[in-house]
């Protein structure tokens, strides 16, 4: 079973672990001082779906050159601030990418696969979108 651990280090500054040794630190309201909680729920969002994408095209035998993902959430004004919209963008380079082969990936990973994306698609909308990129 995946665990994970948040130790205090100071302030408002945390230092989290998980099941395989692998930190990152996390903050509070200063971003000098590490990523923000609700930030790191964003990142797991697009690297959860950034892996199933980049697996789901080298099994097309498409596979990608490039991917960048960014993603913005928009959330309540209230506390405690839930996202209610995930506007999620693929940037995505490969020989032979096809619209239809990538929108598939990315509607697979969102849909079916990542498991972040079924956790937190029961609160916020998260919205998809693309751009292919020319290979050079």
């Amino acid at each position: 079973m995946p665990t994970a651990r948040v130790k205090w280090v100071d302030g408002l500054q945390f230092v989290g672990t998980d099941s395989g040794g692998h930190s990152v630190v996390l903050s509070g309201d200063d971003q000098q001082d590490g990523v923000r909680p609700s930030e790191m729920l964003l990142v797991a969002l697009a690297s959860c779906s950034a892996v199933d994408v980049v697996d789901i095209m080298k099994k097309k035998r498409k596979p990608l050159t490039r991917l960048e993902v960014v993603i913005t959430g928009d959330r309540e004004p209230d506390p405690p601030w839930p996202y209610r919209t995930i506007q999620v963008v693929y940037h995505a380079q490969g020989r032979g990418l096809t619209d239809k082969a990538l929108s598939q990936a990315i509607q697979l990973s969102t849909e079916k696969y990542c498991s972040v994306a079924a956790t937190v698609s029961g609160v916020a909308d998260i919205q998809t979108r693309y751009e292919i990129l020319p290979d050079v």
